[in-house]
């Protein structure tokens, strides 16, 4: 970060640049900054700690301030990573209520339960669970939970069972779409292997289940039996029917991968934020020419850059709130940059991923306004 020397008077705030930055107010005697994200650092400072001559008559912080923090940003997914660094060393134990920060939904297959269930849930914790997400909303995650489940036979009661032949049972049951193990229908092996199947089904993105009902169609349709092969294709209608229901970046925490490719501060030179199996490896400068001038392909240098990037995660509640700023960044109407969901971090579809770095490396050709403008 650097620092604004307020002793410098109306001067220092107008030497500074009208470019985005994420910055920080500290006023004497106080433990906790102002911590803010603008488009137009010099602007937003002037009228925040307002020119000696002309004071203003809104928020002035001109009395108050001791010093001045800041860091320029080259996008709002950058700044929205360093406001929550920021926030967690600042702004005390409510600080994601400070910066407004929501968790998304995940659909989780609670396994540490001895008869596993599904839930929607925002948190993502260190008991044993599959977790498929994030979803844009609550609503979207609620809807998907209820559509994958038709294809299956889990249990969708939240209660803690305890088995028993007099158990009274629920309409699920009856209609066929839970094997009852609250009436000790089937036990608990057998219950395993359907919620192993479930597990299965999210771990895969649905493969599990599609791929073999896909060979199925394709084994009837070859054998002349058609009557076969129209139950297969509903039922590969069906399964894609509900994976279509799932939002572009959802898929099981552990296979979440993607590359966000966004503006940068600095010239000639595009942001590479990696996320590799759920958990967010930071954001690495990525120059459009090689530092020592050799002619190296983007390709190259990309799949460089790539073999870099470790695979550890951070503590839990970290990930989840950094899982959260990127999901939230890649929905949302302001997003300014591209991000390349992966399905394999094995196979990277590298052509796309030059092509977005030319594309964003482009549309970062217009100079930011200066500190004269």
């Amino acid at each position: 970060m650097l620092e604004l020397d307020l002793a410098l008077g109306d001067e220092a705030i107008e030497s500074l640049p009208n470019r985005p930055a994420v910055f920080l107010i500290w006023a004497r005697g106080s433990a906790r900054p102002w911590l803010a994200r603008t488009n137009v650092l010099r602007r937003r400072l002037l009228r925040l700690l307002g020119l000696a001559s002309k004071p203003s008559r809104m928020l002035n912080l001109r009395e108050t301030a001791e010093r001045v923090e800041y860091q320029f940003t080259g996008s709002k997914l950058e700044a929205q990573f360093l406001i929550l660094e920021l926030a967690r060393k600042h702004l005390g134990a409510d600080y994601r209520k400070e910066i407004r920060l929501r968790l998304p939904s995940w659909v989780k297959l609670v396994l540490s339960n001895p008869y596993p269930r599904t839930q929607v849930t925002p948190r993502v914790g260190r008991t044993q669970a599959v977790y498929f997400g994030p979803f844009r909303t609550r609503s979207t995650a609620a809807m998907f939970e209820s559509e994958f489940l038709d294809l299956f036979q889990l249990r969708r009661c939240e209660e803690d069972l305890l088995p028993d032949e007099a158990h009274p049972g629920c309409i699920y049951g009856e209609m066929g779409k839970c094997v009852r193990p609250c009436q000790k229908v089937v036990g608990p092996e057998e219950y395993a292997q359907e919620s192993g199947r479930v597990a299965a089904f999210l771990e895969s993105s649905g493969q599990s289940l599609l791929q073999p009902a896909i060979a199925a169609r394709e084994r009837a349709s070859a054998d002349m039996d058609f009557e076969a092969a129209a139950v297969q294709h509903q039922r590969v209608r069906r399964i894609e029917d509900v994976l279509g229901l799932k939002d572009e970046m959802v898929a099981e925490l552990g296979s979440l991968h993607a590359v966000a490719v966004t503006p940068s501060a600095e010239p000639d030179c595009v942001m590479l934020g990696w996320l590799r199996g759920g958990a967010w490896q930071g954001f690495a400068a990525f120059p459009l020419t090689a530092a020592d001038g050799r002619a190296v392909s983007l390709d190259t240098r990309l799949r460089e850059m790539a073999n870099s990037i470790p695979a550890g995660s951070a503590d839990p509640v970290l990930r989840m709130e950094q899982v959260a700023i990127l999901s939230r960044w890649f929905y949302s109407s302001w997003r300014d940059g591209e991000m390349l969901v992966v399905e394999n971090w094995d196979k990277i579809p590298w052509r796309k991923l030059v092509n977005a770095v030319s594309r964003v490396a482009k549309a970062q050709a217009t100079p930011h306004p200066d500190s004269h403008s």
